[in-house]
């Protein structure tokens, strides 16, 4: 189960289908998104397609010599352009292929369309989703539901994205729900309608243990987004954001024209391959190793071409010294970026304190470290939030609540308003009324031992000691010891064995710690193959947007001591 290799497989029989000969890449918004994930540009060249067009691009030119693969979604607005290109078709041939189901009505339209007769085939190729990594995919999709109910557009393209999913792993799943979460039924309901209405496409091979798509809601850990990160791909996304594997470094003090756009994908950079799970005190020393060896080669490029044989063996070299070069500076810039801002940001002191706040239930020093860190005039207003959010996620309960008096800290220190009523928008999105789960405190015995045991050990770094509430969810759901009562099945029939091939997708967004325990869970697991999809792929600040876009807008911090004071009675 690779996502990123369905993908690939598609965008090249695409390509070999049409045959040999110069090609242009017809295609929309989404698919560029879809393809540039698996491809490199001069990979795709290689292919013999030379042009790379948008469907909606209004002043492209004639070339009837080229071919066309058109690689589309199959929207309203896409079959218009269609049919308005092939009744002024701009090139010699066309080969049509929609990224999920088309309806016949539109396939007629098309026919109708093209009186020219330049369109050799149509055909249904379901990438249509975003292959992040290996075991990851996401949607691009923010601000999915609003309020508890799905907006029905989001709804539409999750349920198109998730079933072209299961189709590019050619699986038909049984399908499990969380029972808390309104929208959660309501998409596995929606896929399962898919999945009925096109049988004949889900008709595969049986195996013995079916597949399990298993749906879940951001909304019973809201935790796990608003932590600070230590690995690396993790780390990148939180401090400077990855949109579609770019990294966006124009802000960086002094930074060099060429480094202003860096792209960071595993599929072509073997360094971030290796080190993308690796914690950043290894990044570091992994970096220096790079160097060193970029260092030991770099003399040996620069010998004095002295005969034939040591030029052809320079110029033999040198496109693998310019891709060293590139990816060495690359990272260095990377993580030195990071660098800087985890120390003026002060970032050890208080993701140490996130992680107290997350994993531990001291109240009195929870609180204390949190007012201390408040008065530090290094941390910014947005880490400031962050901490009163997860106090008041962890702590919304307790009776000795002191809410009020953080939220009173934030306005003191300068913290702007519109930060502030995110505070209580948290608490409303993911709160203890909300969450079908209990995040914080184990109640049988055998989680309690564990926790105690936990901190007789120690933890190997305080700074990772957070697992994402999804680890427990699937380690229960491995074990075949998953409630049912908490996470029903759609339809009547249940699994009797354990699962092995498992579709877990969470709306409002996954994040890239539970990317890293999905691969972790992947690698301890022998028989087990697990794929995490998300609406979108969140850092703590697309996260608060993804929470104000669906409607929670919070209170005034005045009227948020009110409510704490009342709960806390209970």
């Amino acid at each position: 189960m690779n996502v990123v290799f369905a993908v690939k497989q598609y965008v090249s029989k695409m390509i070999e289908d049409s045959g040999p000969g110069m090609k242009v890449l017809l295609m929309d918004k989404e698919t560029t998104s879809i393809v540039s994930m698996v491809y490199t540009q001069s990979e795709i060249l290689q292919k013999e397609v030379y042009l790379f067009e948008r469907i909606d691009s209004l002043n492209r030119e004639t070339m009837k010599h080229l071919k066309a693969i058109c690689f589309l979604r199959p929207t309203k607005e896409n079959v218009e352009y269609l049919i308005q290109e092939l009744r002024r078709p701009k090139y010699s041939i066309y080969y049509i292929y929609f990224s999920n189901v088309i309806s016949k009505s539109d396939v007629k339209s098309l026919a109708e369309a093209d009186e020219q007769e330049v369109v050799a085939e149509i055909q249904e190729f379901y990438g249509d989703y975003i292959a992040v990594n290996p075991h990851v995919f996401s949607l691009n999709l923010l601000g999915c539901c609003q309020g508890r109910s799905w907006d029905l557009a989001q709804l539409s393209r999750t349920a198109q994205g998730l079933t072209a999913l299961l189709l590019s792993l050619k699986k038909c799943p049984m399908i499990r729900y969380q029972l808390s979460s309104e929208p959660a039924k309501r998409l596995a309901e929606c896929v399962k309608q898919v999945i009925t209405k096109e049988y004949e496409l889900f008709d595969f091979r049986r195996t013995e243990v079916p597949p399990l798509l298993l749906i879940l809601d951001r909304s019973d850990d809201a935790i796990t987004p608003l932590l600070n990160q230590w690995t690396y791909q993790a780390m990148v996304h939180e401090l400077l954001g990855i949109n579609n594997n770019r990294i966006d470094l124009s802000r960086v003090p002094g930074i060099s024209k060429d480094l202003r756009e860096v792209v960071l994908s595993a599929e072509n950079d073997e360094f971030y391959a290796n080190n993308m799970y690796l914690n950043f005190a290894e990044i570091g020393s992994n970096i220096k190793n790079l160097m060193e060896d970029f260092q030991r080669r770099k003399p040996k490029e620069q010998q004095k071409l002295e005969s034939i044989a040591d030029m052809k063996a320079f110029v033999e070299n040198y496109p693998q010294f310019k891709k060293m070069s590139g990816t060495v500076s690359k990272h260095v810039t990377v993580v030195g970026e990071l660098s800087r801002l985890a120390s003026e940001r002060n970032l050890l002191e208080v993701s140490e304190v996130e992680q107290e706040l997350a994993c531990q239930n001291d109240h009195s020093s929870a609180h204390q470290n949190v007012r201390r860190l408040l008065q530090n005039p290094k941390v910014t207003e947005f880490d400031a939030t962050r901490l009163v959010m997860l106090y008041a996620l962890h702590y919304e309960r307790h009776s000795s609540n002191s809410l009020p008096g953080l939220m009173m800290d934030l306005k003191n220190k300068g913290v702007s308003e519109k930060y502030r009523k995110l505070v209580s928008a948290v608490v409303e999105y993911g709160g203890k009324r909300v969450r079908g789960s209990d995040l914080f405190s184990p109640k049988d015995a055998v989680a309690i031992t564990k926790q105690f045991l936990k901190g007789l050990k120690g933890v190997e770094n305080v700074y990772t000691q957070h697992q994402p509430f999804l680890h427990e969810t699937l380690d229960q759901l491995i074990k075949g010891k998953l409630k049912d009562g908490q996470y029903p099945y759609l339809g009547p029939s249940t699994l009797r064995d354990r699962p092995q091939d498992i579709i877990v997708f969470i709306i409002g967004g996954a994040t890239y710690e539970e990317a890293l325990t999905v691969y972790n869970l992947n690698r301890s697991t022998p028989g087990v193959r697990i794929v995490l999809g998300g609406t979108t792929i969140h850092n703590t600040k697309s996260f608060l947007e993804e929470i104000s876009a669906s409607g929670f807008r919070g209170r005034g911090a005045e009227s948020s001591q009110i409510t704490v004071r009342a709960s806390s009675r209970r």
